[in-house]
């Protein structure tokens, strides 16, 4: 998995290295568990923007009773369902089953 500093990230965005790291508090924008927020997965980025339904499924998960870290693994976790993982899969534009999915954990 290619990582981004929140330096990069900020460069890809065109916002400042504080704005990223605001997006991480927010849980608008997701790093690698234990990197600190200093590792950013770079297929989480599109065209130079997050990709667009990542902030509103980290709500959907965090509010679900995820933590960060469990997130994390399920969004990067093969379901051979999907097929690929979930992010494989928002950058897909198949948006809507992945946040069914992700409502469903919640109950």
């Amino acid at each position: 998995m290619d990582t981004l500093t929140p330096a990069e990230v900020a460069q890809q965005l065109g916002v400042s290295p504080n704005r990223v790291r605001q997006l991480l508090r927010e849980h608008r924008l997701i790093a690698v568990p234990g990197s600190g927020n200093s590792k950013i997965p770079a297929d989480l980025l599109l065209d130079g923007e997050v990709l667009r339904h990542l902030p509103g499924l980290l709500t959907v998960l965090m509010d679900g009773g995820y933590s960060e870290a469990d997130a994390f693994d399920w969004l990067y976790r093969e379901d051979d369902t999907l097929p690929g993982t979930p992010v494989q899969a928002l950058r897909d534009d198949r948006h809507r089953e992945v946040v069914r999915r992700a409502q469903a954990l919640a109950f």
